[in-house]
């Protein structure tokens, strides 16, 4: 077996398990704030939208997808981040994708050059999506975790890295919103993220799944195709955007998304995955499709997601130091005492689970980020959800 395999690390849930192995709950009902996994209603004309294509079962699917997919995607794009009319084309700009996990461990996959570098790098945020460590291992490099800003928790302080670093690194990964910090990169930081890729060859892989959750309407979260237009990268030199349905329209269990940028970048990808063999069945092709085109349903969700915030912050306040993210669905408060012993107290007291922060970050010489932190993803119902903030109000106020 591939040697690198040795290299991963448990997963974040894997060592919850393990924290609270044996530990017994009380009689409350349980409350899962733990996985971000989406538990909205799946939007009905999608899923008729399945059933009635379900005839596609019996076909093989297009690696490059359909046509009218590739097109939605693309229109979508467009209006969502301000394009220029023709400038990011369903042809050469945009693959469908099995959502943004596959996408993001098969893209590292294809892109570290092994032949360049002794001892690649692959330059991500801390805390992150524990994805992005195990696709740089099993491509072969190493991850480069980039320590936070102090006054801006959550964004990457790219100046604290070394130039020698950043000579090895292959690949920069960045996520905005971020998992699990909910911080959004601005224009000015996409302008520092640009600079770094074209003086080190980087290849920047942008994971937008959260970018559609967010708490203004009027101020949706900038993304890497809207900053390259903002700063005349009109080829979208570099740089790829990852997408999804997932958390946009609670469709978590189709695993239907999509990549877009770089044309060379995307024809190289295509290639990788002619051989992967994961092209995406024909009905979800035809459900994604609609679901791209329709805005009304993703305008529903973020307002379930808003008043879901409002209500579990106006609970916790005062109790917790907690803030409402920039975008996302998760909370990342402060913990008055060590997260793990936080997270395992509060599962057997009030059979509330949360994940200690200390399972998404990793340390480092500028310290670890996720100590004294859990992460609390709101995706249950919002009667759920405020119970839930009342039990954790109750349990701080014992400690």
């Amino acid at each position: 077996m591939n040697p690198d395999l040795g290299r991963l690390h448990p997963y974040p849930f894997e060592r919850l398990a393990a924290l609270l192995d044996g530990v017994q709950p009380g009689a409350l009902a349980p409350i899962s704030l733990s996985i971000g996994e989406p538990k909205h209603a799946a939007p009905a004309f999608v899923l008729e939208e399945l059933r009635r294509h379900g005839a596609g079962y019996s076909q093989y699917p297009k690696t490059q997808g359909s046509a009218e997919l590739r097109e939605a995607i693309a229109a979508w794009l467009t209006a969502r981040f301000g394009l220029s009319a023709g400038s990011l084309t369903a042809a050469a700009h945009v693959l469908p994708v099995n959502g943004s996990r596959e996408a993001l461990f098969a893209f590292t996959q294809a892109a570290i050059d092994r032949s360049r570098h002794a001892a690649p790098l692959v330059a991500m945020p801390n805390p992150f999506y524990q994805i992005y460590e195990g696709a740089a291992l099993l491509a072969g490099a190493s991850p480069l975790f980039l320590p936070e800003r102090a006054e801006r928790p959550g964004i990457p302080d790219f100046a604290a890295v070394a130039e020698a670093d950043w000579a090895r690194c292959q690949m920069l990964v960045v996520c905005s919103p971020g998992n699990p910090t909910g911080a959004v990169l601005d224009l000015e930081d996409w302008g520092t993220i640009f600079a770094l890729a074209d003086r080190h060859d980087l290849v920047v892989v942008s994971d937008e799944c959260y970018s559609e959750l967010y708490p203004d309407e009027d101020a949706p979260p900038v993304g890497v195709l809207e900053a390259c237009r903002h700063h005349g990268r009109q080829g979208f030199e570099r740089c790829m955007a990852f997408h999804s349905l997932s958390k946009r329209s609670s469709l978590p269990g189709m695993r239907s998304g999509s990549v877009a940028g770089d044309a060379a970048l995307i024809r190289s990808f295509l290639l990788y995955r002619t051989y992967h063999g994961s092209a995406m069945p024909p009905p979800h092709q035809a459900a994604s499709t609609l679901a791209w085109r329709d805005e009304q349903h993703v305008r529903e969700n973020r307002a379930l997601y808003r008043a879901k915030f409002a209500a579990v912050l106006a609970e916790l306040d005062g109790c917790l130091e907690v803030s409402a993210p920039a975008g996302g669905f998760y909370l990342w408060p402060r913990t008055p005492c060590d997260e793990r012993e936080f997270a395992r107290e509060l599962y057997r007291r009030c059979n509330v689970l949360v994940l200690p922060g200390s399972f998404l970050s990793r340390p480092t010489a500028h310290g670890d980020p996720g100590a004294r932190r859990v992460r609390m993803a709101l995706v249950a119902g919002p009667e759920e959800c405020i119970e839930a903030a009342r039990r954790i109000r109750g349990f701080v106020a014992t400690l």
